[in-house]
């Protein structure tokens, strides 16, 4: 079955911990991604080679895999150069999501570029589109990725502010009206009921990662609302 079709209307769960956050590890992701799988959860999203092979050896689940690499020529983060891509391939994920947007990569790499090797050498691996705005998503599909995801919504200097959830999800409705591959609802989707009206509005299924996975922002949402109150 075709990975996007096995997704369908499921919950993907973000299981990432930065090296100066409390949880990086990859044993530490690879049991959260067990928690996820017994919670439920449909596939995992991973960061580095190091994770998910960590995770493809404890659960049987579709991976996208990222790499996030910092370059000092670049505000392009996720998946930026061919050497990701291909430390991707080279891991067997089932899904390689990078950056998307309009953004100036790394080297000056063009994306096309990158999508050309990946095509070039795996037939059956899946590409995603992390983007921000109507307009990349609509370049992503023309240049050939499979699945765009809302990823970088309020992330980008265009969208700071931005969250895929306001006006009802009128941006992912946007999206959706505007391109024909799957759009996916990842980004601030921070409580089951959001996650519900994601699919509800459109969204072919949901990437859920600091509400489940990161016990520090998880914990500050309790003790805000507590010095709030």
């Amino acid at each position: 079955m075709n990975v996007l079709n096995q997704l369908e209307k499921q919950l993907i769960v973000s299981c990432q911990a930065l090296e100066e956050e409390p949880l990086h590890s990859s044993k530490i992701m690879g049991k959260m991604a067990i928690a996820a799988l017994e919670g439920g959860a449909k596939g995992i999203r991973a960061n580095s080679v190091a994770d998910i092979l960590e995770i493809k050896s404890l659960v049987d689940l579709p991976v996208i895999g990222i790499i996030k690499q910092e370059y000092a020529d670049s505000n392009v983060y996720i998946t930026p150069t061919r050497k990701e891509a291909e430390a991707l391939l080279a891991a067997g994920v089932d899904i390689i999501a990078m950056d998307a947007t309009n953004r100036k990569r790394p080297k000056n790499e063009k994306l096309a570029d990158i999508i050309q090797l990946v095509k070039s050498q795996s037939a059956n691996v899946t590409l995603m589109a992390d983007i921000s705005t109507v307009a990349e998503a609509i370049q992503a599909e023309k240049l050939g990725f499979d699945c765009i995801s809302t990823t970088l919504v309020g992330y980008t200097e265009a969208t700071q502010g931005a969250n895929i959830a306001d006006d009802n999800f009128a941006l992912l409705k946007q999206m959706i009206r505007s391109v024909s591959i799957p759009v996916i609802a990842e980004g601030k989707v921070d409580t089951p009921l959001k996650a519900v009206k994601a699919l509800e509005n459109g969204a072919h299924f949901v990437v859920v990662g600091s509400a489940i996975t990161r016990p520090q922002i998880i914990t500050k949402t309790f003790t805000d609302a507590l010095k709030k109150g």
